[in-house]
């Protein structure tokens, strides 16, 4: 959520910024709604100053009159009689005054909500995904000396990757991993984890479901409401990513002074209706409803959140390059930035079989937007006025398609798959898979 202040002494700031995403949200609403709330607090707080004098003076005179029947109490009870008919007056005016005053906060707490970041000065200029500019890229995919095969090809032929039954199980966009194809999955998510630990980060096991309102202050609600999972009888939504129950593990906190920064890797499963890819190609586990993601999400102070996007990125890369894998890092342009965030890069890896580059991990710095929504603060020294921090999430990397990367980079002409060298250790030692 953006700062209040920014939209009533920059509001033109706030236009561009809408401008340069490509994108449109309720911002004259929200101005509206913000001075018009405003000019009624002002009434109503004079209102309830005048309503509080009345109150001291009625009972300045109650007390005066107490077993008195001079003439001076006879006028006391007079002037107490036309003060309590004020003051009741008042007290019906302020009801409904403050009603309306509280739907014009509600009024403009929804149109704050879906209010996007401000994309950071230094994101390129975009309308859309083709914007997006190449930053660097580990080096130049080799073809390989036989003919690639898909992911879907290789696991099916080696027995590790099910579709059928997982469209028997649970519909279109499931599949079931067998033998080496769940051991090599496990491998992943276990070797992500300890690579990320080894660097510094703390470890979190977290629900995979979490309530309606860690939804909204991690600002994934109200913007993707239709891509999420919902139990309707209870108050429980399926986790998209872990970032949404990483921002919110500190929701309504106020961080110690020498706190920061924090940072936490977590492994989850992860669940998207998947509607925004709606026409994409789908075939194999690109796209599910259901995949495992590691998630890197970090604590900062304010003035160290460009550097700490930088370190996330190129740590969220070694993490492919350790795996042998060629990548490439693009920055987001303005018009393709998700919601939440003010600067984005992207990492692929080449997947020779599919012909194309896979995204695996998109490392944001959201500023103090998150922070705001969900009301997360801390103290830079003991006794000094709370801020908020700025966050930073990012794919430390996401499952499947780093999978498919390894498939299919790793794929022998006999059609076995070599284990990557780092994972032969999470597999027990098995250097090849075959059929």
């Amino acid at each position: 959520m953006l700062d209040i202040r920014l939209l009533r002494e920059e509001p033109d700031r706030v236009r561009q910024a809408l401008a340069r995403r490509n994108t449109e949200a309720p911002l004259d609403e929200a101005i509206e709604a913000d001075a018009e709330r405003r000019e009624l607090l002002t009434e109503v707080e004079g209102m309830r100053a005048e309503k509080n004098t009345l109150s001291k003076e009625i009972g300045e005179l109650s007390r005066a009159m107490k077993g008195s029947d001079t003439k001076e109490a006879k006028h006391a009870e007079h002037r107490r009689s036309d003060l309590v008919s004020r003051s009741s007056f008042i007290g019906d005016k302020l009801d409904s005054l403050e009603e309306h005053l509280g739907e014009l906060s509600e009024k403009l707490q929804a149109a704050m909500l879906e209010i996007p970041n401000i994309p950071d000065d230094s994101v390129p200029e975009g309308a859309d995904e083709s914007g997006n500019v190449l930053v660097r890229q580990s080096g130049e995919p080799e073809p390989l000396a036989f003919e690639a095969r898909p992911h879907w090809e290789l696991g099916e032929s080696l027995g590790i990757i099910d579709f059928e039954r997982g469209v028997k199980l649970a519909g279109s966009r499931f599949y079931v991993l067998r033998g080496a194809g769940a051991r090599l999955e496990r491998a992943l998510i276990a070797w992500m984890l300890d690579f990320h630990t080894s660097r510094g980060y703390t470890e979190v096991y977290l629900p995979a479901m979490i309530k309606e309102e860690n939804l909204w202050a991690g600002g994934w609600l109200p913007k993707f409401g239709e891509n999420m999972f919902h139990d309707a009888e209870e108050d429980y939504w399926w986790i998209p990513t872990a970032e949404v129950a990483l921002t919110t593990m500190h929701k309504d906190e106020i961080l110690e002074p020498g706190t920061l920064s924090i940072d936490y890797v977590a492994y989850t499963p992860c669940f998207r209706r998947e509607k925004f890819s709606a026409g994409r190609d789908v075939r194999g586990i690109k796209r599910g409803f259901q995949f495992d993601k590691v998630e890197l999400y970090r604590f900062v102070e304010p003035a160290e959140s460009a550097e700490a996007l930088e370190a996330m990125t190129a740590q969220a890369a070694d993490v492919a390059k350790e795996l042998g894998l060629e990548y490439r890092i693009r920055e987001l342009c303005t018009g393709d930035l998700g919601f939440n965030a003010a600067k984005t890069y992207d990492i692929e890896v080449w997947a020779p079989g599919s012909d194309e580059w896979l995204e695996c991990s998109s490392v944001s710095n959201c500023t103090d937007f998150q922070a705001r929504r969900a009301n997360i603060r801390y103290r830079t020294e003991k006794g000094a006025k709370p801020e908020h921090p700025h966050t930073l999430n990012g794919s430390g990397l996401a499952i499947p398609r780093t999978l498919i990367a390894v498939l299919e980079n790793y794929q022998q002409a006999d059609g076995s798959v070599v284990v990557p060298e780092v994972l032969r250790p999470y597999m027990g030692g098995l250097e090849r898979i075959t059929a």
